[in-house]
């Protein structure tokens, strides 16, 4: 008999820790862990109990059940195990520092077996540090990539019931549909309507507007609660590649492609567990933040005067989303026009966004801010450029910033720049450019060339 730890992993199929578990009979059981609770967002974490629950009904309708307790799982699993006659715990590993300092624990009471699930290759297996994407997608995509595992069979479900109620999350909020059927059908959508296209749609505003599945998939909260597999995506969308030709031959490349930067930032989260708190690169000088707190609040308002950081950070608030192009123009202007910490927008993002990924999120935020991978020294987003290049039709900010709603695109696309008179004239309700655009961006390259040693 084997106890099988689900975390954030909430689906049967292409689980491989769960394939493995289920090598003899397994029990299955999710721990509410109080210390992963409290670092979990409050949106995120009402998907991740949806998800629980949606899993606990695919247990049943096989006959079994997933046992739900609340504790810590150091001492919860080696509990269960007891009461079933159990001899291991099988999980899969996990990157996140909390959990992983979890699954230590657990390791340390009782046997277990930890399996690579998260990540296409193990991260343990690659080097501990590549010179740029280019180099590391070179050695990651000459690996092995492990096919989906089906499923475990009832017969390989222990026959257990449970009554402890998966906890209400506490909060109104509005979610999408969760759980593995419900990812399924994203995904199938994707497939469908908008992988043949990616490419050439994932940075259109308008198609991400029009589209919101199709343009790009959206598939990321499910990935990051873990209902739906990395090799499932992998091996659709290489099916995928090996069907097509020309045009889409290259759009389905450009997702496969885009998938190997997850990789990479497992990849640094597994060598550099500070990942999340530290800088990445080494500075010679100390970064000079100023850190306004008035700026701050502003930004997560979503209240800039800048349109396409608004639209975004707006869009953050409302959905526990925001489309990637406006994602990195929102953590850009934070660190560079704003310099404030990127820490502070790694917490912020942490906290509202559903599809938060902690390898993702702290690898993201530190290229962008230049304390992490990126090969240029210092980058800075122009929101104003950016938005003349992939909202010129204002398509996407006026979705999410009514106040400029019947302005002139082209007015909007300026707005930072136009004379205080005509923007109050125009749209008297939006906040005004809280800095200069100007100014700001002369401000950060001073800041993080002197940071650099070079001033």
């Amino acid at each position: 008999m084997h106890v099988f730890w689900h975390q954030r992993d909430l689906r049967l199929r292409d689980n491989r820790g769960l394939a493995a578990a289920a090598e003899d009979t397994v029990v299955p059981v999710f721990v509410i862990d109080p210390e992963v609770r409290a670092a979990v967002g409050d949106r995120q974490w009402a998907f991740w109990l949806a998800g629980v629950r949606e899993l606990r009904a695919q247990y049943r309708e096989r006959g079994s059940d997933l046992l739900v307790r609340v504790g810590d799982p150091a001492t919860v699993l080696p509990a269960v195990a007891d009461e079933h006659g159990a001899d291991r715990v099988y999980h899969n590993e996990h990157y996140r520092p909390v959990r992983r300092e979890r699954q230590r624990a657990v390791d340390d009471t009782i046997e277990t077996t930890a399996v690579t699930d998260l990540t296409l290759v193990d991260p343990a297996t690659l080097e501990s540090r590549y010179e740029n994407h280019s180099r590391f997608h070179d050695d990651w995509q000459a690996r092995e990539k492990p096919s989906p595992v089906p499923a475990p069979g009832a017969d390989a479900l222990a026959d257990v019931s449970d009554g402890q109620p998966v906890p209400d999350a506490g909060a109104d909020i509005t979610l999408p549909a969760a759980g593995e059927a419900a990812a399924r059908e994203r995904w199938e959508r994707f497939l469908a309507d908008g992988i043949d296209s990616y490419s050439d749609t994932r940075d259109d505003m308008r198609a991400a507007v029009a589209r919101p599945v199709g343009a790009v998939s959206r598939i990321s909260p499910y990935l990051a609660a873990g209902m739906i597999g990395i090799r499932e995506l992998w091996a659709d969308a290489t099916e995928r590649y090996e069907a097509v030709d020309g045009d889409a031959r290259r759009n389905v490349e450009k997702y496969r492609y885009e998938l190997s930067w997850r990789e990479q930032n497992y990849n640094l989260l597994y060598h550099r567990p500070s990942l999340p708190s530290a800088n990445y690169k080494s500075f010679p000088n100390a970064i000079d933040w100023e850190n306004d707190p008035d700026n701050l609040a502003a930004w997560k308002r979503g209240e800039t005067g800048y349109p396409l950081v608004d639209a975004g950070m707006r869009q953050l608030n409302e959905e526990g989303y925001v489309h990637n192009r406006p994602r990195q123009n929102v953590a850009s202007f934070l660190t560079k026009h704003l310099l404030v910490d990127w820490r502070e927008g790694l917490a912020y993002f942490e906290e509202q966004l559903l599809d938060h990924d902690p390898a993702n999120n702290a690898a993201n935020w530190q290229w962008t801010a230049s304390t992490g991978t990126d090969s240029v020294d210092v980058r800075i987003f122009d929101p104003v450029a950016q938005m003349s290049k992939y909202d010129d039709g204002a398509d996407y900010v006026t979705e999410y910033v009514p106040e400029l709603q019947g302005v002139d695109p082209a007015t909007i696309v300026d707005w930072p720049t136009l004379p205080r008179t005509e923007r109050e004239r125009l749209a008297p309700e939006y906040p005004a450019p809280i800095v200069d655009r100007d100014s700001a961006y002369e401000r950060a390259q001073r800041v993080f060339e002197r940071a650099l040693g070079r001033r």
